[in-house]
């Protein structure tokens, strides 16, 4: 791969980790519990599944999400199938600051690609698909 390509691919992370870093902050949040709100705004997933999503370990999980249920920001259940599994859901509060914190990510991410063309945004829409298929992320 071209190293134009990879110091490009490198700015850009940055530049978006950069742009979550300061709208977590905003609300004494680190970007992974950015990514718990982001992630529980659709979905009720068990501890075990969050876990797999973030790439973290379940202990590691679990004191985040004790860190958010003492915001009242999530709140902890059971499974439907099966009792003995602990999921995890946004309460309204948490939906509230998710949606809200989604939004300044829009902005801020947006600013840094205001500059780009429409065919520019299709590519990057396209890359990170791929990546994704790949990845499985």
């Amino acid at each position: 791969m071209a190293d134009s390509l990879i110091d490009a691919a490198a700015v850009f992370t940055f530049a978006v980790h950069e742009a979550l870093t300061r709208v977590a902050s905003t609300q004494q949040l680190s970007v992974t519990q950015l990514r718990v709100l982001g992630i529980l705004r659709d979905r009720t997933p068990s501890m075990a599944e969050l876990a797999d999503h973030l790439r973290l370990d379940r202990s590691s999980v679990s004191g985040l999400i004790d860190r958010a249920e003492k915001r009242g920001l999530v709140v902890r259940g059971t499974a439907e199938h099966d009792a003995r599994v602990v999921t995890v859901r946004l309460t309204d509060s948490g939906r509230e600051l998710g949606a809200e914190l989604e939004a300044e990510v829009d902005r801020g991410v947006g600013e840094l690609l205001a500059a780009a063309t429409a065919e520019d945004r299709e590519a990057l829409v396209r890359i990170v698909g791929a990546m994704r298929r790949v990845g499985g992320s």
